[in-house]
């Protein structure tokens, strides 16, 4: 026969099973707003039936009922969405910002950035082409090619301190991570240790997965679950945890970069001093903005290049005006074969396969600049071309890259100085015909400047702004030491000044509204997960009110139920053997 006091167990379990599940749906109202929080839920099984002898032979009686674990709600399908999805989201949003900040660099809403300067100094030269001989004219054009100059290099020292700003934030984002897996190897070791005795660690593992949350935004993450209940988290490959063992991400020593004038550093890892490359996250779009800000740089030294190069050989194919056309030069040198832009000593030419200017510096006091023609015949007609010769003694020979281009590009300082303005070749050569005495012609000619008012040459050059190089046209040929200048070889190409930058901006405005259209994308995608993850693991206001009134209606009937079960008890107690008395 069963025990009476079997019952009064049975109740109890069924009292304990009740408020264990209050007790927990309480944690779980009180805990709806935190964030990464899981909701819980007490795990019930019946316990051991007992066996009970009756009239028709044994039969199994319930015994109540025993709480076997509280588990999370999760959804590890999800997670690993979220993480996979999160660091994708992050890369393009780093690319944004960064995207943000170069077009307020290159910003020219406002008429004062590189594409307006450039507009004034082309509409300089053209007015100028308008008449020569006007000083004011061509002061405007000094002036302006000063502002062109100074818009350049302004935006390079400000794409030059966003890049050393990126480097700043990458050092801060190590640090970060470096945070974050130190706390979840402690938390490795708790969970451990914590579910080694048989207790539930579920709001430690919140944590945990919190912590997962954060670090794949700033790189890509596969996490895995051991028998101990620890992770291991890999990123591309390398362990970044293992248990209770993690590696420590740093920045390397700087590495001097003269090609833009900085300091580049890589991330490695400090334990083996192996370099660490990400795959995504927004660790891995720091080290792709810096190139794509790199990428900037370059464009504008190829613009500054150009300016270096064949602005200049333009410049050097006409004549300034000095008052006298018979020498076409002054006492201290002649009025032709001179840059507008860099060293007066030097001559600039671009190379193209270093993709580069190449300067060679001439020794002081060695130049020597002058006037001849060549002819070429085609059909029994004799073509006459002025050529303009540079010679001198070559001190030295520099490869110009990058930011260095840009550096050298500034005003002739010969141009710039006092009366400089003289200088500035607006006038083109011709190839006539010598007479003697009386006029008539002889087997000679000679090289000339047109009049004081002509501005042929600044036409030519005020062209090279908005014409592609098939439809330049040059007035004349220009060799150094023997060796023609080719127009051939032009660091934007083959096309015109104007056309390469508005290139450039149309670049930085697709790519910046691609970016913007990922980003919106994956932002949609990581709701979507973010759903998917509440709709398990989310606090449902209304869910637990219904277990709440649930489980206390379940932990008054075993109350009440114990209470008869103990009004029977007293009942057989207290009464038995009294019938009769």
């Amino acid at each position: 026969m069963r025990s009476t006091f079997s019952g009064l167990n049975t109740m109890v379990r069924g009292v304990f099973s009740n408020q264990l599940s209050l007790d927990t749906v309480g944690h779980n109202i009180t805990n709806a707003s935190t964030e990464g929080y899981s909701r819980q839920s007490v795990n019930l099984a019946a316990t051991r039936g007992q066996n009970v002898s009756s009239l028709y032979g044994d039969v199994i009686v319930g015994t109540g009922v025993d709480s076997v674990s509280i588990q999370r709600a999760r959804n590890i399908y999800a997670d690993k969405q979220f993480w996979s999805e999160t660091a994708q989201q992050q890369y393009y949003k780093t690319c944004q910002t960064n995207y943000d900040k170069v077009e307020a660099i290159f910003n020219d809403s406002d008429k004062t950035g590189i594409l307006n300067s450039m507009e004034e100094f082309y509409k300089a030269w053209q007015d100028l082409s308008a008449n020569a001989s006007t000083d004011s004219n061509r002061v405007a054009v000094i002036e302006k090619g000063n502002v062109f100059t100074d818009k350049l290099k302004t935006a390079t020292q400000q794409m030059q301190s966003q890049i050393n700003a990126q480097y700043d934030d990458m050092s801060s984002t190590l640090t970060k991570i470096n945070d974050i897996t130190n706390q979840l190897t402690k938390l490795n070791q708790n969970i451990m240790s914590t579910e080694a005795t048989g207790a539930s660690a579920n709001d430690l593992r919140d944590k945990r997965d919190l912590l997962v949350d954060e670090l794949s935004g700033y790189m890509n993450l596969n996490v895995y679950e051991d028998d101990n209940g620890m992770y291991t988290v890999v990123s591309n490959g390398v362990s970044m945890i293992n248990g209770i063992n993690r590696l420590t991400l740093e920045m390397s020593t700087p590495i001097a970069n003269s090609t833009y004038g900085i300091n580049d550093y890589s991330i490695q890892i400090k334990e083996s001093g192996i370099a660490y490359i990400p795959t995504d996250g927004s660790l891995k779009a720091q080290l792709d903005t810096i190139a794509e800000d790199k990428s900037y740089i370059d464009k504008m030294a190829d613009m500054a290049g150009f300016m270096l190069t064949t602005f200049n050989n333009m410049h050097q194919q006409g004549a300034g005006i000095d008052g006298s056309d018979s020498s076409l030069g002054k006492a201290d040198g002649p009025t032709f074969g001179i840059n507008f832009f860099g060293d007066n000593n030097t001559v600039y030419t671009w190379d193209s396969d270093t993709h580069s200017v190449v300067a060679t510096e001439m020794q002081n006091g060695t130049v020597k600049r002058s006037l001849a023609y060549t002819e070429s015949t085609a059909n029994g007609v004799t073509t006459r071309r002025p050529s303009v010769k540079i010679d001198g003694t070559v001190a030295a020979k520099t490869n110009l890259d990058g930011v260095n281009i840009i550096n050298a590009l500034s005003i002739n300082t010969a141009i710039a100085a006092t009366g400089g303005t003289s200088l500035i070749a607006a006038r083109s050569f011709t190839v006539t015909q010598n007479t003697d005495a009386n006029g008539a012609y002889l087997d000679t000619y000679s090289v000339t400047a047109n009049g004081p008012k002509d501005g042929t040459n600044a036409v030519n050059m005020s062209s090279l702004f908005n014409l592609e190089k098939s439809n330049v046209k040059t007035t004349a040929d220009i060799s150094f030491n023997g060796t023609a200048i080719s127009n051939d070889k032009r660091a934007i190409d083959n096309i015109s000044l104007n056309a390469y930058y508005n290139s450039m901006m149309s670049q930085l405005g697709s790519d910046s509204e691609s970016v913007d259209d990922k980003a919106d994308a994956q932002d949609d995608l990581i709701n979507q997960i973010v759903s998917w993850r509440s709709s398990t693991s989310g606090v449902d206001w209304n869910e637990e009110l219904t277990n709440m009134i649930m489980f206390q209606q379940g932990y008054s009937a075993c109350s009440r139920c114990l209470t008869t079960m103990d009004e029977m008890l007293d009942k057989l107690i207290n009464s038995t053997g009294m019938v009769g008395r």
